[in-house]
């Protein structure tokens, strides 16, 4: 490949540096959003469809709890300013989405939900030092706790045994809310204007009850595991729906300062979860079509190949039907003269 100042000629075609990132990129990226790639096809036939075994996570029972608190948070300043004797007539939209900084995971601004969560019937299992023996969930992190349970009378009848938990939930952090305005400036002209905010809430402490069943911790090779998760939106309003009463705008600046009510909608969910091996059916491994790179030809592959009976007959055609290697080194270091006269007399140069 031999590059020069505007083209490059790639596999013999001279190609300009416009195609060539076309040809690695693709072309189309003009879309503010985008659609994910799937990766797994299937024609229909069942003839396709083979059974795979796969060690997963099963959940043995769940609950669900929907939790809901207010937070107020006055005289918050907006920007940008307004200007000089602005006046806001009419508010068109209000959104509050959380607040997360990806380059800091503990940034105190974070919107953050703290669970503590307290058993009675059961216990979490601890390391000695008083701490519970955190496991690895489906989420990568270490997410789902060790429970033990005497379940030794339910077990008897062939059932689980029910524990009882009280859960806290500390929310803690700042929320961003964007208000689509319609504002008068001093010529008496008409703009939309979108004002900015990053509110911290007032720290909220909530409470709720749940029951679990829990499976048998003596009849398998597993102890049942705790897992909670929980997820944070919020919606905001005017406090008293008023602009007058609500908004503030000062007459020289232009400086916005508005009141607000922040509602903080959580959902929250337990599970008792148990590893299980199951048998399911599959059309067959995911294969994603590579980007096309200028450079390299071959890539190394990412997942071992599976072998089963199909392929080790395949394999077993194939090594039949190569040609067997010589035995004499004499032989084969001429063989590789040959090649390597071959090329050189073939060479040409870029």
């Amino acid at each position: 490949m031999i590059e020069t100042s505007k083209y490059i000629i790639k596999g013999g075609k001279t190609m300009s540096l416009d195609e060539l990132r076309d040809d690695v990129m693709g072309s189309d990226i003009s879309d503010r959003c985008c659609k994910g790639n799937v990766i797994c096809e299937w024609d229909g036939s069942l003839r396709k469809v083979k059974p795979e075994p796969i060690f997963v996570q099963k959940v043995y029972d769940a609950v669900l709890v929907n939790l809901q608190a207010l937070s107020n948070a006055n005289n918050v300043r907006f920007t940008p300013n307004l200007g000089p004797n602005a006046r806001i007539i009419r508010i068109e939209d209000i959104r509050c989405k959380k607040f997360f900084n990806p380059e800091n995971i503990n940034d105190p601004r974070n919107l953050v939900i703290d669970p503590e969560t307290e058993l009675s019937g059961g216990r979490f299992v601890k390391d000695g030092k008083g701490k519970p023996v955190e496991v690895i969930g489906p989420d990568g992190l270490r997410s789902e706790k060790l429970i033990y349970v005497d379940t030794s009378d339910c077990d008897e009848e062939g059932k689980g045994t029910p524990v009882f938990g009280t859960q806290i939930i500390r929310i803690t952090g700042n929320v961003i809310v964007e208000i689509d305005a319609v504002v008068q400036t001093s010529s008496s002209k008409r703009r939309r204007v979108t004002l900015t905010a990053n509110v911290p809430i007032t720290p909220v402490e909530l409470t709720n009850f749940f029951e679990l069943c829990v499976p048998s911790v003596f009849d398998g090779a597993f102890l049942p595991r705790f897992a909670e998760f929980c997820n944070i939106n919020c919606e905001t309003r005017l406090a008293t729906n008023s602009i007058s009463r609500d908004i503030c705008i000062d007459p020289e600046t232009g400086e916005v300062r508005i009141n607000l009510i922040i509602a903080l909608c959580v959902a929250c969910e337990k599970k008792i979860i148990v590893p299980v091996q199951l048998c399911v059916l599959s059309t067959g491994f995911p294969e994603l079509s590579p980007i096309i790179s200028p450079i390299c030809t071959t890539f190394p592959t990412l997942f071992p190949r599976q072998i089963d009976d199909s392929k080790r007959r395949n394999l077993s055609e194939e090594s039949n039907r190569r040609p067997h290697a010589r035995l004499s080194l004499e032989e084969e270091f001429d063989q590789e003269n040959e090649t390597d006269n071959y090329e050189y007399d073939n060479y040409e140069g870029e």
